[in-house]
C-alpha cells in the first residue's frame, strides 16, 4: 500500500477564464478501487492526465508509484494482437495472457488476428489484458465499456471485480456499483472521496443535498424575519431619539437621559440582529454550492393516428447476401419505447438505419407509416462542427429551447462560446440529445445516445422520457437505462 497525495492542486487551461481545479487536497490509497465521477467537462480525464504529469500545474502531487493509462495508444494496428500485448507488457509468458483471456471469456484465436480487424469489444479486452499484465503500476482506466455490448461489458465487470489498485472513469451505474469500493466525486467547488460504491454515494449525496436545501430555506426565513425586526427596531430607536428634543410648553417635561438610554438600548438590539443576519448569510453561502440541480428536461412528442407506426415481419438484415441475425417480428405503436439489444456487430444500428430509409439489404417485411416525423441521434459525433448557433440554424431548431436544454444538462456560459469540435465527447453527445428533444417528432430514434454522458444527465434523460412518454426506438448498453425506460425489448440472436 502507498499513498498518492494531492495538495493545493490548481489547474486551468491556457486562455480559459476559470480554473478546472482550485486548491484541492486529498489522498488516495493505491489499494483502493476508485470510481471517478462528475458532470461532463468537470475535469475527470484532465485529472488523470495530471496524475500522468502531462500538464503543468500549481500545488503538489506526490506519489511513489508509476501509473498506467487505459486505453493505450496503439500506433501500428496492422499487427497481431499478441504482438501488441507483448509490446505493452514485455517479458510476459503466453500462459499468463491465456489465463487473462479466459477471465474475460474471450477466444484465444483473437490473439493471432490483426488488431485493426478486431471488434471494439475485442480490442478493449486486448488492451485491458495488456494493462493488468504490465506490472504493479497504479491504473487509470478511462471509460472502458463505451460501445461495448452488454455481454462483453459484463465480462469486463467480472474481470475488474477481482482486480485492485485503480481509478475508473465510468458513467455506467452497474459497473461502478459492482467493481469500486470508493468514489471520487468532482463537484462544483471541490473534490471529495467517499467509501462505498456509486449507489451508496448517491444515497448520501441526496441526503446531504436535502439537508442543505432545508437548511437554506430555514436560514432564508430567519434572514427575512431578522431584517424586518432589525429595521423596525432601528426605526423605533430613531423615533425615540428624536422625541427627547421635543420641548414645548403644552407637553410634560421629558427625561432626556431616560429616553437616550432607551434609544441606545434599542439601537444595540438592532445591531445584535444585524450580526445574526450576517452570520446566517455566511452560513447560507456555504450551502448548495455542490448541488447539481437536476432541472427537468422537456420533450414534446407528436402523436400519430396511424396504427401501427412500424410493422416488421420476419425481418433480417443482410451483409453481402448473408443474413446476420435470426428473423424478428414486432409492431411499434404510439408511446412504445423499444430497446434493441444484442452483441456488437449483430446489426442493431442497421435496423435503425433501415427505418430511416437508408439503403440496407434485408429479408422479410418492413412497413413504415407515411408522413412520420423522425428525430435521430447518431452514435457518431465526427460531423459536428461550427458553433451552437450555426448548428441550431442548420438543423432548424429553436435556439432558445436548444440552449435551455443544454444549460439544464450542465453547459456553462463558456461552453456556449466553444466550437462543437473542441468539446468533449460527452458534451458532443449532449448537443445531439438536446437537438433531438428540441424537435417535435412522432418517433425518436437514438443510436447509443448515452456514450460518454455523465450519470446525472442520464438520470435527467430517463426522467424526461418517463414524464413525456415519447415513442422511442433505441440501441443502448446501459442496463439501468434499459430497465427503467424500455416498454419492449427486441433481442437479436445470431
Amino acid at each position: 500500500m502507498s499513498l498518492i497525495k494531492i495538495s493545493n492542486l490548481t489547474f486551468g487551461y491556457d486562455g480559459s477564464l476559470n480554473n478546472i481545479f482550485e486548491n484541492v487536497s486529498f489522498n488516495i490509497d493505491t489499494d483502493w478501487k476508485l470510481g471517478l465521477i462528475g458532470r461532463n467537462g468537470k475535469g475527470k480525464t484532465t485529472f488523470l492526465n495530471l496524475l500522468q504529469e502531462k500538464y503543468k500545474y500549481e500545488g503538489t502531487i506526490t506519489k511513489n508509484v508509476e501509473v498506467d493509462y487505459f486505453p493505450f495508444e496503439v500506433k501500428d494496428k496492422d499487427r497481431m494482437a499478441i504482438e501488441i500485448i507483448n509490446e505493452i507488457a514485455p517479458n510476459i509468458e503466453d500462459w499468463e495472457i491465456i489465463k487473462e483471456l479466459n477471465l474475460l471469456n474471450a477466444d484465444i484465436e483473437i490473439l493471432y488476428r490483426n488488431f485493426n480487424i478486431l471488434s471494439g469489444g475485442e480490442q478493449a479486452k486486448i488492451l485491458l489484458i495488456s494493462l493488468f499484465l504490465k506490472g504493479e503500476n497504479f491504473l487509470l482506466i478511462d471509460e472502458p465499456t463505451n460501445h461495448l455490448d452488454i455481454e462483453t461489458k459484463n465480462n469486463i465487470i467480472k474481470y475488474l471485480e477481482n482486480k485492485k489498485g485503480f481509478i475508473l472513469v465510468s458513467h455506467d451505474r452497474n459497473l461502478l456499483d459492482k467493481v469500486v469500493d470508493h468514489i471520487i466525486s468532482i463537484n462544483n467547488t471541490n473534490i471529495e472521496i467517499a467509501q462505498g460504491n456509486f449507489s451508496s454515494w448517491k444515497e448520501n449525496k441526496d441526503r446531504q443535498d436535502n439537508f442543505e436545501m432545508k437548511q437554506n430555506e430555514k436560514l432564508q426565513k430567519d434572514i427575512n424575519r431578522l431584517e424586518i425586526a432589525s429595521k423596525n427596531t432601528e426605526n423605533w430607536s430613531n423615533a425615540v431619539e428624536k422625541s427627547k428634543y421635543k420641548n414645548n410648553n403644552s407637553e410634560p417635561k421629558i427625561d432626556r437621559g431616560y429616553v437616550g438610554h432607551k434609544s441606545a438600548k434599542m439601537m444595540k438590539k438592532s445591531k445584535v440582529m444585524e450580526n445574526r443576519i450576517e452570520k446566517a448569510i455566511n452560513e447560507k453561502s456555504n450551502l448548495l454550492n455542490n448541488i447539481d440541480r437536476n432541472d427537468s428536461l422537456k420533450i414534446i412528442p407528436l402523436e400519430s393516428r396511424k396504427k401501427p407506426l412500424i410493422l416488421a415481419n420476419n425481418l433480417q438484415i443482410k451483409y453481402d447476401e448473408k443474413t446476420i441475425f435470426s428473423p424478428i417480428s414486432f409492431e411499434i405503436e404510439n408511446g412504445d419505447r423499444i430497446a434493441i439489444v444484442g452483441k456488437n456487430g449483430i446489426g442493431k444500428s442497421s435496423i435503425l438505419k433501415l427505418i430511416l430509409e437508408n439503403k440496407i439489404q434485408y429479408n422479410g417485411e418492413l412497413k413504415i407509416a407515411n408522413g412520420l416525423k423522425i428525430s435521430y441521434v447518431s452514435q457518431n459525433t465526427e460531423s459536428l462542427k461550427e458553433n451552437l448557433k450555426k448548428f441550431a440554424e442548420e438543423n432548424k431548431i429553436d435556439q432558445s429551447i436548444f440552449k435551455a436544454m443544454l444549460s439544464k444538462m450542465g453547459f456553462s456560459k463558456n461552453d456556449f462560446d466553444t466550437n462543437i469540435n473542441e468539446m468533449s465527447e460527452g458534451q458532443k453527445k449532449k448537443v445531439l440529445i438536446a437537438k433531438s428533444i428540441s424537435e417535435q417528432a412522432n418517433i425518436y430514434i437514438w443510436d447509443e445516445p448515452l456514450n460518454y454522458i455523465d450519470i446525472l444527465t442520464r438520470i435527467q434523460i430517463e426522467d424526461a422520457i418517463l414524464q413525456y412518454c415519447p415513442t422511442l426506438i433505441f440501441v443502448e448498453h446501459d442496463e439501468a437505462f434499459i430497465e427503467k425506460v424500455a416498454t419492449k425489448i427486441i433481442q437479436l440472436e445470431k
